[in-house]
């Protein structure tokens, strides 16, 4: 496991609440690609492990946490200090902010990119969309609009995430340490209502994210809480998905935390993942 305490996309070590050992539960072809790529080991041994930073970070327009009320990794939500947020239960949707929008997919061909920071080259400003017509509200029934029918595939690298109120999960998906960092959002969704339309596939990504989250043999999740989880080395992974611009903070700072914030320059995401590859 790499230790790094320099390297971009690390937190304010002021920030960090505790350290832990993640060795993820991994699907057959993943040990299979593990496998592949160190020829002669065995997946076991090849296979890295990856070091978990759990801060006191939250999204800039949240209620600051204190590191008292960060409630320790893999513990139940129960578990958390009376002071902290609590984490929302189960895997439904809670929110309303341009609930259609978020609970579908767009209907394009699937663009590839190598990197984030091509990916992002392609996005309208966030000027444009402000300005857009007809105008994108943040209501319920807000759907999405002609710019978000893209769905794209990306390569890419999880350096952070957290839980957020309405049970998405916001990862920050950033480039390969070793060019210039630069992070995007995207959003393992809550799941829509029975019968619509994009419940397999969110509901598959969703899985795919708490399994890779699970240790073996002690089956306990280390799933992020309502701050921000760090790893380290960040963790590969290829994602498809739909565009969706976060009209709801087209003002103000979007999401993220703080130590990433100035290298994420923009509020488009990825919304939801409809596909996700952990270690390709």
């Amino acid at each position: 496991m790499a230790k790094s305490p320099t390297r971009p996309g690390l937190p304010a070590p002021s920030s960090v609440v505790e350290r832990i050992v993640l060795v993820p539960q991994r699907t057959a072809p993943a040990l299979a690609r593990i496998s592949a790529a160190a020829p002669g080991a065995a997946a076991s041994a090849a296979a890295p492990a990856y070091m978990i930073l759990r801060t006191n970070e939250v999204d800039p327009y949240d209620v600051p946490m204190p590191r008292s009320a960060v409630p320790p990794i893999g513990a139940p939500a129960a578990a958390a200090p009376a002071a902290a947020k609590p984490a929302p239960v189960g895997d439904k949707f809670g929110g309303t902010d341009r609930k259609a929008a978020k609970l579908s997919t767009g209907n394009g061909a699937i663009e590839v990119f190598a990197d984030v920071a091509e990916l992002i080259k392609t996005l309208p400003s966030k000027a444009a969309m402000k300005k857009h017509k007809p105008k994108i509200g943040t209501d319920a029934g807000s759907g999405r609009v002609t710019e978000e029918q893209r769905d794209v595939r990306v390569r890419g690298f999880i350096y952070a995430a957290s839980r957020e109120g309405d049970n998405d999960f916001h990862v920050m998906l950033g480039r390969d340490p070793a060019k210039k960092p630069m992070y995007f959002n995207m959003e393992i969704s809550g799941l829509p209502p029975a019968g619509a339309k994009s419940l397999a596939r969110i509901k598959k990504v969703r899985d795919d994210y708490k399994t890779f989250f699970t240790t073996p043999h002690v089956p306990k999740l280390k799933l992020p809480g309502m701050s921000y989880d760090f790893y380290d080395p960040p963790i590969p992974v290829e994602v498809e998905g739909s565009l969706f611009f976060d009209m709801t903070h087209a003002s103000g700072a979007g999401p993220g935390p703080q130590s990433l914030h100035k290298d994420i320059p923009t509020i488009w995401e990825i919304h939801p993942v409809t596909k996700i590859t952990f270690e390709p």
